[in-house]
């Protein structure tokens, strides 16, 4: 398979390694490969391939996870253009309102 990138160099995600528990959950939420636990800490391993949709922060217990989500609308406008149904982003949580990828 072919490694997918959304907009090499632009992604927001960080990840805080003082708060982080080693978990995994966001890795488990994250399947294009953005994240990995290495040493019992997760580390951003491929921000290129992060599209912003926020799963990792969102479900992220201990806040260690940063990311401006939002940006990941525009892989929605991009599928939805390709016709695919399931095509939406995810709403970022502090901004407020809904996300409305019409």
């Amino acid at each position: 398979m072919q490694r997918m990138v959304y907009l090499a160099g632009v992604s927001t995600l960080v990840v805080d390694p003082e708060k982080c528990t080693g978990c995994g959950v966001c890795v488990q939420v994250r399947a294009r490969g953005v994240l990995a636990i290495q040493d019992r800490v997760a580390r951003v391993i491929d921000l290129d391939a992060c599209i912003e949709c926020g799963a990792c922060k969102k479900n992220c217990a201990f806040g260690a996870i940063q990311v401006k989500t939002g940006v990941g609308c525009a892989n929605a406008v991009i599928n939805r253009a390709l016709g695919r149904k399931s095509a939406c982003c995810v709403v970022d949580d502090d901004a407020g309102g809904d996300c409305d990828c019409a």
